[in-house]
């Protein structure tokens, strides 16, 4: 690891400590999403390799809203096509992303579908939460950080439709962290502001307690993301049974396994027309409900563990493939990376004082003009 959550360091290696130990003979499992100095690493280490894919956002939904992660975006969705030649075997999590790793030229590939764990919801719901909006009101739920690709724009012109044509006793609950896209933040309440629509909240990252506690008073899921490749807070209101309505787009229709209801279009009138009989409709409920519930089903009987096992058991039994070249140099750069970290973090003003290195070669054929 890079970079880990604070509540799971104690589960984790340091990447660069992780190098001596690796041979020729051993197995890689690399969960790939954004390009890192751990991924290069990776890619130079003598083992074979499993790449698993969790997919990368288009970096044209972050113009103008965050410069950092429009580069980190393009340059990891650039660095992905370096391990065509790398990895053993590419892994998807969902079908979507193993398409895009079939359409980028990796060969072979296969999906290890996410399983997710819903024990995070069996946390003493929040009473705060319940205090505010456990009342006669309809909540309509979305849950996931608040980017833009996750259209939380799209759905607040959604719930201004549904509110003034059908339910004016409704709130909009969007949960999730902004950290980072504070002018991102602006734009949504600017949104609000020029539509003059009321009972938006907006509470922010928020605990498990708290979670729990939406979902328990949502009356409504409502996604309208347009890239994802997976989403697990979908499977997370089927756990919850809270009805789910969402675009289709991406991994979404796969997720969702045909529970839930999708739709096609964002014309705001029609979507506040579903979220009405989602609302209001007691036998379309029911009938949503026991759909999700066997897709849920579905997806708690998938064999993760086994399907794993059988993954490292093809990769194990096959052929090496021959590892593509790796500058001759990497591993003096590498020492000397570790090198400027420990001054950086040691005397920061020093390492800010180094002059720019010149003519900087690359550290590993990337494949990039091929």
């Amino acid at each position: 690891m890079e970079t880990a959550d604070p509540r799971l360091e104690d589960l984790t290696i340091d990447y660069r400590d992780f190098v001596d130990r690796v041979g020729p003979e051993d197995l890689l499992i690399h969960h790939f999403s954004l390009g890192s100095r751990a991924s290069r690493t990776a890619f130079a280490l003598p083992c074979r390799m499993a790449l698993i894919y969790h997919n990368i956002t288009p970096p044209e939904y972050f113009l103008g809203v965050h410069p950092q992660l429009v580069r980190q975006c393009y340059h990891g969705r650039r660095e992905l096509t370096a391990y065509r030649t790398r990895c053993d075997l590419a892994l998807g999590d969902s079908e979507f992303n193993r398409q895009e790793l079939d359409a980028l030229g990796f060969s072979p590939t296969d999906v290890l579908h996410v399983v997710p764990d819903f024990s995070h919801l069996d946390a003493i719901p929040d009473s705060r939460v319940l205090d505010a909006y456990d009342d006669e009101w309809t909540n309509i739920l979305f849950v996931g950080r608040l980017l833009p690709h996750k259209r939380p724009d799209d759905l607040i012109r959604f719930f201004h439709a549904y509110k003034t044509w059908y339910n004016p006793r409704a709130r909009l609950i969007l949960a999730g962290a902004y950290g980072g896209f504070e002018q991102y933040y602006t734009q949504l309440q600017a949104l609000i502001a020029t539509l003059g629509t009321k009972d938006v909240h907006i509470p922010g990252q928020i605990t498990n307690e708290a979670l729990t506690a939406l979902y328990d008073v949502a009356d409504l899921f409502l996604c309208a993301s347009e890239h994802e490749g997976f989403c697990v807070p979908l499977v997370e209101a089927f756990h919850k049974r809270v009805p789910v309505l969402a675009y289709a787009s991406t991994a979404i229709p796969a997720t969702m396994d045909g529970g839930g209801v999708l739709f096609h279009e964002k014309d705001p009138r029609r979507v506040a027309a579903l979220m009405h009989g989602l609302v209001t409709d007691g036998a379309l409920v029911d009938q949503v409900l026991e759909a999700q519930d066997a897709a849920l089903d579905r997806l708690k009987a998938r064999d993760f563990d086994g399907t794993l096992l059988r993954f490292v058991r093809q990769v194990l039994d096959s052929p090496p493939r021959e590892r593509p070249p790796v500058a001759f140099d990497f591993w003096r750069q590498f020492a000397l990376a570790e090198e400027l970290e420990q001054l950086r973090e040691v005397r920061p003003e020093a390492f800010r004082a180094l002059p720019p290195e010149e003519d900087a070669g690359p550290v590993a054929d990337l494949g990039h003009g091929r």
